[in-house]
């Protein structure tokens, strides 16, 4: 198995945290973002997109982390991270998918340095736009945290999908000084989760291409 990342790429951290709560073996191969590495002819071939993650499994090979997630949870069953009942499923998936669908895809760096390339979006207008995602996401997110069934993690006490989407987009979030007092569930969780070995193993600083 093969993960080729950057260690600032939230999307990454995910599938890192996965592997890691699974023990798989992988050999991770770091992409320089700045240095456009995931834009090169020979990345390109593997992933058009030219995004990461990427990850290859013997024959198999994908990009997108939510689908790596069901590929990893589907090939890999044990430890599981999803729950056994559909609608406990589908909770997860819905938290889940406020972090990849509505937070993340606007707030990564493409879109940043988008709205500064086009429309020459100031230091102060990025970080607005910034927070303003992030605060509208992670409200929506305290709430259902509050309604339950949360426990130690964001579905009682088993980590899932919900966790490990979680986790990097706090980690951004406060890489970048978004206020997150309002939200004690969802940093008592970060704070929960970054006591375990899988999930500090995988912090970007960890990574061999940190800078």
């Amino acid at each position: 198995m093969e993960l080729y990342g950057y260690f600032r790429s939230s999307t990454a951290y995910r599938i890192r945290i996965a592997i890691n709560l699974k023990k798989l073996e992988c050999t991770h191969i770091p992409l320089s973002i700045l240095g456009g590495e995931h834009k090169s002819d020979a990345y390109l071939k593997k992933n058009p997109q030219g995004f990461v993650p990427y990850l290859t499994d013997g024959d198999v090979a994908m990009g997108q982390s939510m689908a790596m997630l069901e590929y990893l949870e589907e090939t890999y069953p044990d430890p599981a991270l999803l729950p056994k009942d559909a609608q406990g499923r589908a909770r997860v998936r819905q938290l889940s998918g406020i972090i990849a669908c509505d937070i993340h895809p606007v707030d990564n760096l493409r879109v940043l340095k988008y709205i500064v390339g086009e429309f020459g979006a100031s230091d102060a207008q990025k970080t607005a736009w910034y927070h303003h995602w992030i605060l509208e996401g992670f409200k929506a997110f305290e709430i259902l945290l509050e309604r339950g069934p949360s426990g130690d993690f964001c579905h009682g006490d088993q980590v899932t999908f919900a966790d490990i989407c979680l986790v990097p987009q706090v980690y951004n979030a406060q890489r970048f000084n978004c206020p997150l007092d309002d939200f004690p569930h969802i940093l008592r969780i970060t704070d929960t989760c970054n006591k375990l070995a899988a999930f500090k193993d995988a912090l970007p600083e960890n990574q061999e291409d940190a800078l």
